[in-house]
């Protein structure tokens, strides 16, 4: 697997998104973003999101390179849509989580995140050399898991009531790509 600094990270541009490494100029964003119901009732980690919070994740993750996060941008204007991440890098084992999120409520349903996923899978094998990228969907947000199916991830198992949210317990499907190029 090959680790980048933060420094190194290459800017990766699509068709309707680029995407940027992420920023400490951007915590107010994120912050914001974490902080809207659209975004969070998709998330596990349900605390409400600081900005001291975001600065420790800065600090402890990204900076150690435990995290690779991205900002999403609108093309053509690159204007800040969301963010995507890889977290829980793993060296040894060549492999990563997932994470995705839309902030901007007017971009949901436009493809966005689905060319997202692409590109940043395609970093994440082709550059990154990665083996295995994993990440878990909440129950009920086929939204995002047909759009993870349309990037190359598939359905591993589901986990039954494995979360308690909201005073409901939902299920949690884990999903994952492996890297069928180096096994070739």
């Amino acid at each position: 697997m090959n680790i980048l600094a933060p420094c190194d990270l290459p800017l990766i541009n699509g068709e309707k998104v680029s995407l940027r490494p992420i920023s400490r100029e951007d915590t107010p964003l994120i912050v914001a973003w974490r902080n809207k119901p659209s975004v969070y009732r998709h998330f596990i980690f349900r605390q409400p999101f600081t900005p001291q919070l975001h600065e420790n994740w800065l600090k402890t993750k990204v900076d150690t390179g435990q995290v690779i996060q991205y900002i999403i941008m609108e093309n053509p204007r690159r204007r800040p849509i969301g963010s995507v991440y890889y977290r829980d890098v793993d060296p040894v084992n060549e492999s990563a989580e997932y994470g995705i999120f839309i902030g901007e409520e007017d971009c949901l349903g436009r493809g966005l995140g689905t060319e997202t996923a692409r590109l940043f899978t395609r970093f994440g094998l082709d550059v990154l050399k990665m083996h295995r990228i994993s990440l878990r969907v909440l129950g009920g947000n086929d939204i995002a898991r047909r759009s993870y199916e349309k990037a190359g991830f598939v359905t591993e198992g589901v986990f039954k009531d494995m979360v308690k949210l909201d005073g409901e317990f939902r299920d949690v499907t884990m999903m994952a790509i492996v890297n069928k190029e180096e096994q070739a």
